[in-house]
């Protein structure tokens, strides 16, 4: 019997990138993949029932859209949220497999919450150290995220897109200036930190890739360089998905570019310590439309049916 999988929120750009992968796949796998068109797709009553007559749903709604919906879906029903309004909810299970204990939730779980893209990129550098006591809790962490305009949606996609666009579109564009960007929450939550990070989001003029630093003094945590690179290889050891370069290697004559994993699910992190090791900038390298979204919410679709865990994603 096909897996009978439904997408609420198929036409937004996580929705429609998680309908084609899946399409792909179900041609040669036991799935059946449904969503609503016209006018149905904003009916809450017929979206429940399509819901509830699945097996797994993925919800790419906006937050209050998602919020709305939930309460009446069947507890039988596999629920994974894209959006942000579930990801630190109790009874859900943030999907970011690679987390210690993470994986074996996510094979009985049935609320699942797909990370947010620019917090999977702090949270795969951070949450290792805090867990591993490299870095305490109180610890008052700053980072910088670059992304794509896919990211941005439809509208910011066109907008970038467009002939004769404003000049402004060319360069780069720090957003989320008041520093309470959404994805805040989550990044704190997940690392088990007391406070926030100071975290400043840039906009690229790039379709697609994402590029998030974390920058250490390792001697202010009592440690160096070479022991934090080592936590994070030893922690990733095995991971089909992500790959920990050694330190200070891994970059193109001293450049990375933000957008070479675009295409991939995988997950690149570097190591890259000043020459005297008493400051080390860490690295995560990704898609944003992969392992920071459509990637991430296969690979938990993956986990949570017994699947292999990297059936169907890109590992180039």
């Amino acid at each position: 019997m096909p897996i009978q999988i439904f997408i609420d929120g198929s036409a937004g750009t996580t929705g429609l990138r998680i309908v084609q992968r899946l399409a792909e796949r179900a041609k040669t796998e036991p799935l059946t993949v449904r969503m609503l068109e016209g006018e149905q797709r904003k009916d809450l009553a017929a979206r429940i029932d399509a819901i509830n007559r699945s097996d797994v749903a993925f919800l790419c709604l906006p937050d209050a859209a998602a919020r709305e919906i939930v309460p009446h879906i069947d507890p039988a029903v596999r629920v994974l949220d894209t959006s942000t309004a579930h990801r630190t909810a109790p009874g859900w299970v943030y999907g970011l497999p690679e987390l210690h204990g993470t994986r074996a939730a996510l094979k009985t779980a049935a609320r699942v919450a797909v990370p947010g893209c620019h917090a999977t990129g702090f949270i795969a550098l951070a949450a290792p150290l805090v867990q591993a006591g490299l870095l305490p809790a109180g610890a008052r962490l700053s980072c910088t995220s670059l992304t794509g305009y896919s990211g941005g949606g439809k509208t910011m996609i066109a907008d970038y897109e467009a002939a004769g666009r404003p000049a402004a579109l060319e360069a780069c564009r720090p957003y989320g200036l008041a520093l309470h960007h959404k994805h805040l929450p989550e990044m704190q939550a997940i690392c088990g930190l007391e406070a926030p990070p100071l975290f400043v989001p840039v906009l690229g003029d790039y379709y697609a890739g994402m590029l998030t630093m974390l920058p250490l003094f390792p001697a202010q945590y009592g440690t160096t360089a070479g022991t934090i690179a080592g936590a994070l290889a030893e922690y990733y050891a095995g991971e089909p998905m992500v790959t920990v370069h050694g330190l200070g290697q891994g970059t193109e004559n001293g450049f990375l570019a933000a957008n070479a994993l675009a295409g991939s699910d995988r997950l690149e992190i570097f190591c890259l310590p000043s020459p005297d090791g008493a400051q080390l900038q860490l690295v995560s390298l990704f898609d944003n439309l992969g392992k920071g979204s459509s990637g991430a919410a296969l690979q938990c679709m993956n986990a949570m049916l017994g699947l292999p865990e990297t059936q169907g994603l890109s590992r180039t």
